[in-house]
């Protein structure tokens, strides 16, 4: 992070956000340790075919900031269990979980380890996030998320939907999506959540270092968003209060069109 960000942070009142999260996280995961370990969870990996994905890869390293870096299992593995456990999945029953921008799979992957039902959606143009969910046997539909646009039909409603370091908004553009964007993207992850359903956004910094502007904040907050820094979490209750009007009721997904395994289902 660069020195003028974290001044920004400070000033912001993120830094007590950030404090505040840290300190959650620490007492739950101290009175509730996880049932695995993160290096359990790389050493499955590689025993389930996640071997070859790094024999083909490894040797890239740029650039840096990119896909390579998803190579890292010692960094991204405990990254994503923690996603797990502050979404509290690693201590409840079996649930329908989609992740949008699914990447190379391994939030999805120790979801399935843990029992839940596990879907990604994502677009199909790195090649080692292809080779990862083939080897980790993540289920994948390969669609675009476009403004104004529903997805692509998806199965049986889910429990949590979540999407992580957010791009599909236009990330760091001129036409990065506003409120009327979100509104009808909101609107449209409604018709695809169980009644106990959730969604959890995690944005990016934009242009501005910002993850959204104050009227966006706003907007989140009208919807019913809890805004935790860089994180938003609406429940489906929250979201239908605050609905105007569902944006996309007619395609909402039919049990029948289930994706299923192997790991990639091209979107219709």
């Amino acid at each position: 992070m660069r020195l003028s960000q974290k001044i920004a942070k400070v000033f912001s009142g993120e830094a007590k956000v950030s404090a505040r999260r840290h300190t959650r996280i620490f007492l739950r995961n101290l009175f509730r340790p996880a049932s695995r370990s993160p290096r359990q969870i790389i050493a499955q990996m590689k025993g389930d075919g996640f071997d070859t994905v790094l024999e083909k890869y490894g040797h890239i390293t740029e650039p840096s900031d990119g896909w390579p870096k998803y190579l890292l299992l010692e960094q991204w593995v405990p990254t994503n269990l923690q996603r797990v456990r502050d979404l509290d999945l690693d201590h409840l029953g079996p649930k329908r979980i989609l992740d949008l921008g699914c990447g190379a799979g391994y939030f999805l992957y120790i979801n399935k380890l843990l029992g839940h039902t596990a879907l990604g959606l994502d677009l199909d143009e790195v090649p080692m996030f292809r080779d990862s969910v083939e080897a980790l046997r993540v289920p994948r539909v390969i669609a675009r998320i476009e403004p104004f646009t529903p997805l692509p039909p998806l199965g049986e409603p889910f429990d949590m939907i979540t999407a992580y370091l957010v791009c599909f908004n236009n990330h760091k553009s001129d036409s990065v999506w506003g409120p009327a964007e979100w509104d009808y993207f909101l609107d449209d992850c409604l018709t695809r959540l169980s009644p106990i359903g959730r969604l959890q956004l995690e944005l990016n910094r934009e242009l501005d270092g910002q993850p959204y502007t104050p009227a966006l904040r706003t907007f989140f907050e009208k919807r019913g968003g809890l805004i935790d820094g860089f994180r938003v979490c609406f429940t489906r209750d929250d979201l239908a209060q605050s609905a105007s009007a569902p944006a996309a009721s007619q395609n909402s997904a039919r049990a029948d069109e289930i994706p299923r395994p192997p790991s990639q289902v091209p979107a219709r």
